[in-house]
């Protein structure tokens, strides 16, 4: 299936779907990334002047449940993201990244937000079963669907022009990612693949969303000893 190609929805768009207050227990193939992850063996690869540029990272990426969200009958169960990144031995950021990823049931599709302090954003968005333990997302530049957008001097600059990210589940508490974004630079005449991959092990476990920890404290709900023998509060 094209990343762009029509939702299958339906006519209704306005009807709600019915949502779980255990985001947790819907994350589909992104639950085990809830958390609180650091990687210390970051690679990446970037353009300069003359050519590219090799660097060491380290990074602390924190992923918290948010409650479900609905486009009408559409509905996400999520994590919102931070995700800090530093150069081995040296204190100033080196990269910074905010946004969500989620789970879309209905669709059995991942969706990545990204935001960057560069003024750059995008979505991408790729297929998954729910317990898939590798799953890969893409995001085009030009187009209204899935795209990429970024300020005037880097569109013109150093375009953009795809980005994908493929994620690795493993059985340890950790999980992997490689992406690429394939950058049209100003003077050159070959596409630069600028590339990020690290392995990210799990050093907290996540809270609850707000709306089961409300549940569980609202007895007129009559889901609090589920959610309690559920495992998922601490």
């Amino acid at each position: 299936m094209s990343l762009t190609e029509a939702d299958s929805y339906g006519a209704d768009i306005y009807t709600e779907a019915e949502g779980d207050p255990d985001t947790l227990a819907n994350l589909g193939p992104i639950r085990p990334m809830a958390g609180v992850f650091e990687g210390r063996f970051g690679a990446d690869e970037h353009p300069v002047d003359v050519g590219t540029e090799r660097s060491a990272f380290i990074e602390h990426y924190e992923l918290s449940p948010i409650d479900f969200q609905t486009n009408g009958p559409q509905i996400f169960y999520g994590l919102r993201y931070h995700t800090n990144i530093r150069e081995v031995g040296l204190p100033a950021m080196f990269h910074d990244q905010v946004g969500y990823w989620l789970w879309e049931p209905l669709a059995n599709a991942v969706t990545l937000t990204l935001g960057i302090p560069r003024g750059q954003a995008l979505i991408a968005t790729g297929y998954a079963e729910p317990d898939a333990t590798e799953f890969e997302l893409r995001a085009t530049a030009g187009t209204d669907v899935n795209g990429i957008v970024s300020n005037s001097f880097l569109d013109r600059a150093f375009h953009t022009s795809s980005y994908r990210i493929h994620v690795m589940i493993h059985d340890d508490d950790t999980w992997s990612y490689e992406e690429e974004g394939v950058l049209e630079i100003s003077g050159s005449d070959a596409p630069f693949h600028h590339t990020d991959r690290n392995t990210l092990t799990r050093v907290s476990s996540p809270l609850p969303n707000p709306l089961l920890r409300a549940a569980v404290q609202d007895s007129s709900l009559q889901i609090g000893n589920l959610r309690h023998e559920s495992g998922h509060l601490p």
